[in-house]
């Protein structure tokens, strides 16, 4: 049974700083691209960060680049991401996702709420 359970989330005032775990059981975990994706209320889910197996190839959405940094450590089965310099745009329930081919797995995702 595949497993992603997302971790981290919470209040944080503006400009502050969140990071946020994913840790994967039920899959070989070196072997799958994941990604950070986030969905504010009310609106669609969107990609945040993806790093590929091997962490060498490392994209992110242009509203966080500089800011955010995905990582990962194959050796404990977890994604990371660092969320530094907070905006209020940034509330949203943050998702882990793992890929491989046509395989795709799911946390249930962690709120972060960026309020003063």
């Amino acid at each position: 049974q595949v497993q992603l359970v997302e971790s981290g989330g919470g209040l944080v005032q503006p400009g502050g700083s969140l990071r946020l775990s994913c840790v994967a059981s039920g899959i070989t975990f070196s072997s799958y691209t994941m990604a950070w994706y986030r969905q504010p209320p009310g609106k669609a889910r969107d990609m945040v960060a993806v790093i590929n197996p091997g962490g060498l190839t490392l994209n992110y959405a242009a509203t966080v680049k500089g800011r955010f940094t995905i990582s990962r450590d194959d050796a404990k089965n977890t994604a990371f991401l660092q969320m530094n310099s907070l905006k209020p745009e940034a509330t949203a329930v943050y998702y882990c996702e793992a890929a491989l081919a046509w395989d795709e797995y799911w946390g249930q995702g962690t709120l972060v709420t960026v309020s003063s």
